[in-house]
């Protein structure tokens, strides 16, 4: 099954239509990928910023996803861009980079992805993304280019003050606007209903809306704000939550109920 990757994805968001993404941290095989598949998302994102996995994992679940026709995202750790080579030539097709507050590191990363003139990633003959085939420069280079996103993640006030370059980056598709850390940092951890975060959405918006570019809100997962951020400009991309936070919510209520039921009938 082809994926939903690069053009085809963004055009998704571009029409408005609802895609859920389920982030990936304690996964460390594809059954993981294949439930997020099953149960109505449409993308993936495996988070090496907050686990200790693996870069060969993450190219793993990628190429799964890729597999279940589902989009798939790797959010590198901050600022290494040394790795975003090696997990798209494992098999990724969009990448997230987190904390950027300048053009010029968002520059960095979009250049990372893509092969010269419109960038500076390492030339490569066989991907997964061709079936391991070996296939001639000029047609592997035009056709990897175009499955890739790239996701800029600004978290902090300096990062919105930017948007404006920011947005302008050449090669940068999409912006995401990330709530938990953003809050960390003017000093309010957590609050999304402080006015700050609204103008830092609207001012993202604005960015996104003058240079053609895309802009999701993350780390909210209040549906009425999500919708009401969402009337600032944001698109319709959101996260349904972690692998790990979701196996909890799931084992808590399962327990609950279990403990209802059962604690008083005992032998």
């Amino acid at each position: 099954m082809e994926p939903l990757h690069g053009d085809g994805f963004l055009d998704r968001l571009t029409a408005g239509e609802l895609t859920l993404m389920l982030a990936l941290r304690g996964a460390r095989t594809g059954e993981t990928v294949l439930v997020a598949a099953s149960t109505g998302h449409h993308c993936v994102m495996v988070d090496l910023e907050h686990s200790t996995m693996s870069v060969d994992t993450a190219a793993e679940l990628c190429r799964t996803a890729a597999l279940a026709g589902l989009m798939d995202f790797v959010r590198v750790p901050e600022r290494e861009y040394g790795m975003i080579g090696r997990l798209l030539d494992g098999g990724a097709n969009g990448i997230i980079a987190p904390r950027i507050e300048t053009a010029e590191q968002a520059r960095d990363v979009a250049r990372a992805c893509r092969f010269p003139p419109r960038g500076q990633r390492s030339q490569t003959a066989m991907t997964p993304q061709s079936g391991m085939r070996p296939v001639p420069a000029r047609e592997l280079n035009r056709d990897l280019d175009a499955r890739v996103v790239v996701q800029i993640l600004v978290e902090t006030p300096a990062g919105v003050a930017h948007a404006a370059e920011i947005a302008a980056v050449e090669g940068v598709d999409l912006i995401a606007f990330g709530a938990n850390d953003f809050t960390a940092e003017l000093g309010v951890p957590g609050q999304y209903r402080d006015p700050r975060v609204p103008d830092a959405v609207a001012t993202l918006a604005e960015a996104c809306r003058r240079h053609g570019k895309l802009l999701m809100v993350g780390g909210i997962g209040d549906p009425g704000l999500q919708r009401e951020l969402m009337a600032l400009g944001a698109c319709p991309l959101v996260m349904t939550g972690n692998d790990h936070g979701l196996l909890h919510e799931a084992a808590s209520r399962r327990a609950a109920q279990l403990t209802e039921a059962l604690a008083t009938h005992r032998p």
